[in-house]
């Protein structure tokens, strides 16, 4: 139940076309629905301006798929990161408009009308490597209505394709920057812009990177202001974090 949805269930009660019994129903849901394995949050949106985002990650593809589909009678988005194939098959039966990103396993519905998304979101990846991270962050911030800019491929083995880029990064409200091996890239950009750095360090690397830990490490000792730090491949948060930044600082 999001502020549209409530919005226009107040407007059909007050015509008419709606009783207030039928109304008490769809509201008795809120704040949750219990659903046994699990307490679905139908409340989230009103709170936060986005539905609750399902976990997927040793849930069974059953229990996505149900979870989805609740979350869907009440919402026109969903977000179901760290998802399988198989849980995909089960959503789509019930969400014939689900998309399945293949890279970052994310699962999207997107039922709202057309709407302009707001220019401000850079998402960097240092290598190739890091990618399906990055698109994590990418297809959330998408979905927080931010229209998302990729730079790919500009880690610091080859510093001078980043400062090709500068240009174009001055120019962002809020900065994603995905790295594994060393973690260094976040601190360089955040030495050349002035919008906040959101850094992602990547399970990506050899041995001693410790499967992440020590570019989470070097991100929390960045010498430049400005640079936050998820946790290790956590590119939903970082992709979450830059929409609401660019949210607040539209001018509009």
């Amino acid at each position: 139940m999001d502020v549209q949805r409530l919005s226009q269930l107040l407007l059909r009660v007050q015509s008419g076309e709606v009783t207030v019994d039928s109304a008490l129903d769809e509201l008795r849901r809120l704040p949750f629905e219990d659903i046994g394995f699990a307490q679905v949050d139908h409340h989230r949106s009103l709170r936060k301006g986005f539905p609750e985002v399902v976990f997927g990650l040793g849930k069974t593809p059953s229990q996505i798929a149900t979870i989805a589909q609740r979350l869907l009678a009440q919402s026109d988005r969903l977000l179901v990161t760290r998802a399988s194939p198989e849980s995909y098959e089960l959503v789509v039966r019930d969400a014939p408009d689900a998309h399945y990103y293949e890279s970052s396993r994310a699962i999207v519905v997107d039922r709202r009308e057309a709407k302009a998304l707001t220019t401000g979101v850079i998402v960097v990846s240092a290598g190739t490597a890091d990618l399906p991270v990055a698109e994590e962050a990418v297809v959330t911030a998408g979905l927080l209505d931010s229209a998302v800019e990729q730079i790919q491929d500009v880690g610091v083995a080859g510093v001078h394709r980043l400062l090709d880029r500068v240009g174009q990064l001055q120019k962002a409200r809020a900065i994603v920057v995905v790295a594994g091996m060393e973690g260094a890239l976040p601190s360089l950009v955040g030495g050349l812009v002035s919008a906040p750095v959101i850094a992602v360090p990547t399970s990506i690397g050899y041995g001693a990177s410790f499967q992440g830990l020590a570019p989470l490490l070097a991100m929390l000792n960045s010498c430049a202001p400005g640079v936050a730090v998820v946790n290790i491949d956590n590119g939903f948060g970082a992709g979450y974090l830059a929409g609401i930044i660019n949210r607040i600082a539209r001018p509009e």
